[in-house]
């Protein structure tokens, strides 16, 4: 693709803190960012069809071949036990955890699939378009193809099993032989592949891209989510003037429009937060895996096996376990209700704290989903030792519960509008905001 102008310029409402800014011209190489809040708005790589199309392609590659070939194998006095990647959904399954069973298959194999499939097939089309220099004709189903893809980013999880399968081998290394496969080597290089590919979309170049912006006479820079003057689309990122009630919706991808509601936003957020921590007590008070060594059953608690791992010698990763399964969840949920106690309160504070607490609540959606390690550990040494009265290890309940903590919490994060951070910051006089 050539330097040319890659989107027209436009106008945006930052989906952190609500600011409408005027983007410039954006070529390859360039990204714009919020001048109140400094979060990324748009950023487009060199050559980004290209590259995402290649690297796209070569980890889904490296998915199927990881698939077809054994995954790693344990081994304990002469008796050996081999599984492909596939096992480990199927184990869960056959120990009736076909709710873990799912959660693993939709974010490690699934979910990862489809999105680089949908992501490579817009690539593709821009791609043509540029060539053949004709805009793309705009189809329903291009409209949702586009509106139910990023819904998918959060829950993508290859990166957080292949952590959690390096933290199940050094636990069970000093138990037994560990040989890894070729489908081991395939899915290291498919993580990296997935991880490097998520990081070249942008979603406001795509939605431009396949379907250009609707100019809106009226749309004043400089405002806000307060103003209450337009609507902004959280699917294409189109800033829409108010409509009648009865005909309320996008100008450009036809999704439903809603006003700024701080307080729907944060009942529903405490609403997932709230059973998030209820769900917290029995994941840590029940055990999380049975271990059957010569016919007889130890359970292990997720601190249990912390602090099994530290007598052992392990530090590090008794350290990463306790961080990602014990102080991360408990951290999450203490930062994620100091966020909505204070987007509650009517008091209002300064730009800087804004910034803080906005700063604070990215951190915790970010880290939110790596908590997912204990589970992918429990699924990992399921399906690898089972040899049959010398030693097995199957899931306890409070694997379900803790998997359950990590989804609320995300749903929590996820459902939040951080707008409401902004909502009542009154003072903003450090950044200017004119035309």
């Amino acid at each position: 693709m050539s330097k040319n102008q890659l989107q027209p310029t436009n106008v945006i409402a930052c989906e952190e803190c609500g600011l409408v800014s005027r983007l410039p011209e954006m070529q390859e190489g360039q990204s714009a960012h919020c001048p109140r809040c400094s979060h990324t708005l748009s950023s487009v790589s060199h050559q980004p069809c290209e590259k995402l199309i290649a690297y796209s392609v070569a980890c889904l590659v490296m998915l199927a071949i990881s698939l077809s070939f054994p995954f790693m194998s344990f081994s304990v006095k002469g008796i050996t036990q081999e599984i492909f990647l596939i096992n480990t959904v199927a184990m869960l399954d056959a120990f009736e955890q076909s709710a873990l069973a799912l959660l693993l298959l939709l974010t490690v194999l699934a979910l990862p699939a489809v999105y680089l499939v949908l992501v490579t097939y817009l690539h593709l089309r821009i791609w043509q378009q540029n060539v053949k220099g004709r805009q793309i004709k705009a189809s329903s189903k291009l409209v949702a193809t586009c509106k139910w893809l990023f819904k998918f980013e959060p829950w993508l999880m290859a990166d957080v099993f292949l952590i959690g399968v390096l933290v199940s081998l050094i636990k069970i290394s000093s138990m037994a032989d560990i040989g890894m496969g070729y489908s081991f080597w395939a899915f290291c290089a498919y993580t990296v592949l997935a991880v490097k590919a998520i990081s070249l979309v942008d979603r406001y170049w795509i939605w431009n891209q396949l379907i250009p912006p609707i100019s809106q006479p009226g749309v004043k820079v400089g405002s806000d989510h307060i103003s209450g003057e337009h609507l902004d689309c959280h699917q294409c990122f189109q800033v829409n003037l108010p409509q009648s009630e009865h005909d309320n919706s996008c100008v450009r991808c036809g999704s439903a429009l809603h006003p700024f509601d701080r307080v729907a936003s944060l009942q529903k957020s405490w609403a997932y937060l709230l059973a998030a921590i209820i769900f917290y007590f029995p994941a840590n008070l029940y055990p999380i895996m049975y271990t059957t060594s010569l016919g007889n059953e130890t359970p292990s608690t997720i601190m249990g096996g912390v602090v099994l791992l530290w007598q052992l010698g392990s530090y590090p990763i008794a350290l990463v376990i306790f961080i990602a399964s014990v102080f991360i969840p408990m951290a999450k949920m203490f930062a994620l209700a100091w966020i909505y106690w204070n987007a509650n309160r009517p008091k209002s504070y300064v730009l800087t704290q804004a910034i803080k607490r906005q700063k604070l609540y990215r951190l915790t959606e970010f880290i939110g989903r790596w908590s997912m390690i204990d589970i992918f550990v429990v699924a990992i040494l399921v399906a690898l030792v089972q040899l049959q009265n010398l030693m097995a290890i199957t899931p306890g309940p409070a694997s379900l519960s803790f998997a359950a903590v990590v989804i609320l919490t995300m749903l929590s994060a996820i459902s939040f509008d951080s707008r409401c951070i902004w909502s009542n910051a009154s003072t903003f006089e450090e950044c200017n905001l004119n035309e």
